[in-house]
């Protein structure tokens, strides 16, 4: 079995396992709630972050995280506001962010958006509880319409997967990056589902744009940020994959790569499910 093989096995178990354990111990997660700004909060609990935003008549929820955890997440949204939650909107297609969309579908939130390469993966997922698929998809951008809001969302190709989409709240300067944004951790590229480091850089830069300094960034993991902070994640992928690239010019081969390791400067950034090896790993296979 080729190197590359036994890494994307190791990674799925990996996935699998952090599921599992997810899974096992949610009755002591805690969902917990930010005011981000106007009318617009995060929610922390186990996956990915969420997003709220809190319209005249309707609520609207960025990413589900897990399935055991929708009771809680709904008692903490029915805390923020007394409007019915009506609308899911998911970032891309990974478990910690799209597995509790039918038990939100039960809850009656029968309005789940997503980016088409979304709804193909999630569709072709065997595992997938299929009521709980996007019932309304695009292709480049939407702006859904809530009350006096606009929630844009944009999608950026090739980045984190090929379904990846920043949800836009223009009224509060606030934007939910989805897993385009891992706070100071080396981020997960999914080279599998059409995930690129190049497409990861680009899309973040694009956004950055767009915002500025004063915007608040809701990452898909780690905690409320703003642009420097993004900034800092851009640089060090950068850096690092220019680290990588001279070990391929060396003759190095990926296992090398590994055992060779990165600036020191960097250790910090490893954390449960990509540590240096499967970053170095990434980036070894992204430049070949």
């Amino acid at each position: 079995m080729k190197q590359w093989q036994q890494w994307l096995i190791a990674a799925s178990v990996a996935m699998t396992s952090s599921v599992t354990l997810a899974q096992s111990s949610m009755d002591a997660v805690e969902i917990k709630a930010t005011e981000v700004g106007e009318r617009v909060y995060m929610l922390t609990g186990q996956g990915g972050n969420i997003g709220v935003f809190v319209g005249a008549d309707q609520v609207v929820m960025v990413d589900a995280q897990y399935a055991p955890l929708a009771d809680k997440i709904a008692a903490a949204i029915a805390e923020l506001a007394e409007q019915p939650l009506t609308t899911l909107i998911n970032t891309h297609f990974h478990g910690d962010h799209v597995s509790g969309n039918a038990a939100f579908a039960a809850k009656g939130v029968d309005n789940r958006i997503a980016h088409a390469n979304v709804l193909a993966r999630l569709d072709a997922d065997s595992k997938f509880d299929k009521s709980g698929l996007p019932t309304i998809t695009f292709e480049g951008a939407l702006g859904y319409q809530v009350g006096d809001e606009t929630i844009q969302m944009t999608h950026y190709p090739a980045a984190h997967t090929d379904g990846d989409v920043v949800v836009w709240f223009p009224s509060a300067n606030v934007i939910h990056a989805g897993d385009l944004f891992f706070v100071d951790r080396f981020p997960f590229i999914d080279l599998n589902s059409g995930g690129r480091v190049q497409g990861y850089i680009d899309a973040i830069e694009a956004v950055m744009v767009e915002i500025d300094e004063d915007t608040l960034i809701i990452p898909g993991h780690g905690g409320l940020s703003k642009m420097a902070d993004w900034q800092r994640l851009v640089s060090m992928i950068k850096v690092t994959r220019e680290e990588v690239r001279s070990m391929q010019a060396a003759g190095l081969t990926e296992d090398q790569a590994v055992a060779q390791g990165l600036d020191a400067k960097w250790a910090d950034w490893s954390w449960g499910f990509i540590n240096q090896e499967r970053w170095i790993r990434t980036l070894f296979k992204d430049l070949n």
